[in-house]
C-alpha cells in the first residue's frame, strides 16, 4: 500500500500548520511548521522546515530545517523588537499590530515546479524560485533565482547550471510536472534510466 494519497497530505508529528493548503501527494516533515502557505501536488518537506507565506509548487523537494519566508523585524523604527506587534503579549490594553501582520502575510515566496532546497537553507520573503532551480545547503536566497539555476552561498549566488537552457526551456513547455498520477507511473522506468535530453527527445509532441 502506497503510503501517501491524493486525497489527505501524511502530517508527522509534532507539526504546527496554520491557514494552509495541500495537493495531492503532499508530505509535511516531523516539527514543521507551516503557516498561511500552499504546497503543490507531490511536494514535501523534511523535518523541522519553517514555511511560511509561500506559495509551492508542484514536486518541490525541501529538506531538513530549510526555512522559507523567514520572518523578518522593522528596523525603521525605534525598536526591532516583538513588543511594538505582538504588544498583547506585554499589557492588557494594546492589541497586537494587525497591520504589521498583514503585511508580512502579503510578503510571498513562490517556489518553483520540480525544486530542490537544501538543508538548512533559507528562501527570503518576495523571493523567486523558479521552475527547475536547486538551493545549496546553509545558502540564504535573497534574489530570484533563474529556472534551472543551482545557487550557493550567503547571500546565495549562481554555481552552475543545473540542465543547459535549452534543456531547461524544453522541459518547461513538457511541463511534465502537470501529467497525471498514471502517466507519471507509466513514465517512471524513463524517469529513471533516462538523460533529460534522450526523455525530451522521447516525450516531446
Amino acid at each position: 500500500m502506497a503510503r501517501l494519497t491524493a486525497t489527505e497530505p501524511f502530517i508527522h508529528p509534532d507539526c504546527e500548520i496554520t491557514d494552509s493548503r495541500f495537493g495531492a501527494y503532499v508530505e509535511i516533515g516531523k516539527g514543521s511548521r507551516v503557516s498561511n502557505s500552499y504546497f503543490g501536488d507531490y511536494s514535501y518537506c523534511d523535518r523541522y522546515a519553517d514555511i511560511a507565506n509561500a506559495q509551492i509548487g508542484k514536486f518541490a523537494n525541501i529538506a531538513a530545517f530549510a526555512r522559507i519566508g523567514a520572518t523578518d523585524h522593522p528596523l525603521h523604527t525605534a525598536a526591532c523588537h516583538h513588543f511594538l506587534y505582538r504588544s498583547d503579549d506585554y499589557w492588557d490594553d494594546v492589541a497586537r499590530d494587525e497591520d504589521f501582520f498583514a503585511h508580512r502575510r502579503s510578503r510571498t515566496a513562490h517556489i518553483g515546479h520540480d525544486t530542490w532546497i537544501g538543508a538548512g537553507a533559507m528562501i527570503k520573503p518576495e523571493v523567486k524560485l523558479s521552475d527547475g532551480a536547486v538551493v545549496a545547503a546553509g545558502a540564504v536566497v535573497t534574489k530570484d533565482v533563474d529556472p534551472y539555476t543551482i545557487v550557493a552561498g550567503t547571500p546565495a549566488k549562481p554555481l552552475r547550471l543545473r540542465q543547459p537552457r535549452e534543456i531547461a526551456d524544453r522541459l518547461i513547455a513538457l511541463a511534465w510536472w502537470d501529467w497525471s498520477h498514471e502517466a507519471l507511473r507509466d513514465a517512471l522506468p524513463d524517469f529513471r534510466a533516462m538523460q533529460a535530453a534522450t526523455f525530451l527527445e522521447k516525450y516531446e509532441t
